[in-house]
């Protein structure tokens, strides 16, 4: 089922003003990325604090955020649970557990930012305040396991020996983390509190912001990761300057999807049995299948520019399908199928309501396919590598109020078939590099090419501007 117009979680994006968030990492979990660092001087073994935003892009995968490690059997580590996706804080001591927090509730919004605070102090007197987990400003209080440490237990945190590590867990055959973070904060030495790294917008109360860290020193391990430098995402900022080593990171991994301005991505929630495998921060599809992937984010009004560049992985054959969708999947019938599905073929044809028609040039692999999605108007325009198809004369589409889900969702898909199809999304967070890199009238996403004047990137800010 797609998710609303404005994502559920936590959106700060969607209120003006206050601290604004930049850029994020993108973590794609096939590629094995992480950043790492061994501390070259002690540090705390009993006090810190690690405090991040991250919004997490896939369900049921162990995935590691954040490890300090020494061998399989000792190590501190937070990290989503298999299967369950739940919150986890862990240390083991010796090979014995000495700390594990498992929380009752459990994260699976492909679409949410949330913000993760762990801050420890094992010399503090009540064994439940020794490690307190805040998930968006609030705290958690519901276990499934819930193990304290005692009372000043060394849990292996900023020693010598301790390879510490953002993204990736702590075994020899590791697991990372999938999906964007932001805002990375360790600090050595420190209980602080989580109202140091974000508090609640005074106009909605109920959603948490993040907020600039004035609380003073790192401590002689900590570091601050804001991934502003594409060229050094590992770069500490603390003014300790401790850079992390990047493993499998490029500067294409930098994005502006973040948690104050946060983008769509595809929905790996709305997959018609399975058909679709995501990457790349749910902005990659695979398929071999018709029932078409959907966006997180709806449009119900504004103009909007989308781009999608064709790439084959397997086969020759070049059967792509590009458009909005406004009912829920619930066949294995291609885009275009169902009144209001709009769809652009491969072969140059348009389809809707299962009717096809002559539209514009055939595309295949490498091409760039531009969606201009006119909801002011009720129209809709699609562009072949900059260049606007059938003349410039746009379809036609049902409004958005007439239509089953009362929203238009990004889609495309693949015809069924031996072959396997790629497309890369970009929504203005490109996982390709770009040649020209423009971004929207706003000033926010980044395209090939310029999107036609009045349409925007979908993302946040610009639901906010445009009302869509």
């Amino acid at each position: 089922m797609p998710l609303p117009t404005i994502p559920s979680g936590n959106v700060a994006s969607a209120t003006a003003g206050g601290f604004e968030v930049a850029n994020s990492c993108r973590f794609n979990y096939p590629d094995d990325p992480y950043m790492s660092k061994t501390p070259s001087s002690p540090g705390s073994q009993y006090i810190s604090t690690f405090s991040a935003w991250i919004k997490k892009v896939s369900t049921g995968r162990y995935s590691g955020i954040f490890t300090s490690v020494y061998e399989t059997g000792e190590f501190f580590e937070i990290n989503f649970e298999s299967g369950a996706d739940s919150l986890e804080v862990r240390s083991k001591y010796s090979g014995s557990y000495v700390l594990r927090k498992i929380t009752s509730r459990v994260f699976r919004d492909p679409s949410a930012w949330y913000h993760i605070c762990v801050i420890i102090d094992t010399t503090d007197g009540a064994a439940e305040d020794r490690c307190k987990i805040y998930v968006n400003g609030v705290r958690e209080t519901s276990f499934s396991t819930n193990t304290n440490p005692g009372s000043s237990q060394n849990l292996g945190l900023n020693a010598t020996s301790y390879e510490h590590r953002v993204g990736r867990d702590e075994w020899s055959t590791p697991a990372y983390f999938d999906g964007y973070m932001a805002e990375v904060h360790w600090i050595d030495g420190t209980a602080k509190a989580v109202t140091d790294f974000g508090e609640f917008d005074d106009d909605s109360p109920t959603i948490w912001k993040p907020k600039e860290y004035t609380g003073g020193s790192y401590g002689t391990n900590g570091f601050y990761l804001d991934f502003a430098d594409s060229g050094n995402l590992g770069d500490d900022e603390s003014g300790n300057t401790l850079d992390l080593a990047e493993s499998n990171l490029a500067a294409v991994d930098q994005a502006t999807d973040t948690p104050t301005n946060n983008f769509a991505t595809m929905n790996p929630l709305d997959n018609y049995i399975q058909n679709q495998t995501f990457a790349e921060g749910n902005l990659q599809t695979l398929s071999d299948n018709p029932s078409p992937a959907t966006s997180t984010i709806g449009m119900t009004a504004g103009k909007w520019w989308i781009e999608a560049k064709a790439v084959s992985t397997s086969g020759s054959g070049s059967d792509y399908q590009i458009g909005i969708i406004s009912n829920q999947v619930i066949a294995t019938e291609d885009l275009g199928h169902y009144s209001n599905n709009y769809a652009y073929y491969y072969d140059g044809n348009s389809k809707t309501g299962n009717s096809s028609s002559s539209y514009g040039d055939s595309y295949t692999h490498g091409d760039i396919i531009g969606i201009a999605v006119n909801l002011d108007d009720n129209e809709l325009k699609f562009y072949k590598n900059g260049t606007v198809q059938n003349s410039g004369t746009a379809i036609s589409i049902t409004a958005p109020a007439s239509t089953s889900l009362g929203a238009y969702f990004f889609a495309l898909g693949a015809d069924a078939n031996a072959n396997k199809y790629t497309w890369y999304i970009n929504f203005g967070n490109p996982i390709w590099s770009l040649s020209s890199a423009v971004a929207d009238e706003n000033g926010y996403g980044s395209f090939e090419y310029a999107p036609p004047s009045g349409f925007l990137a979908l993302c946040t800010k610009n639901l906010g501007s445009d009302g869509g």
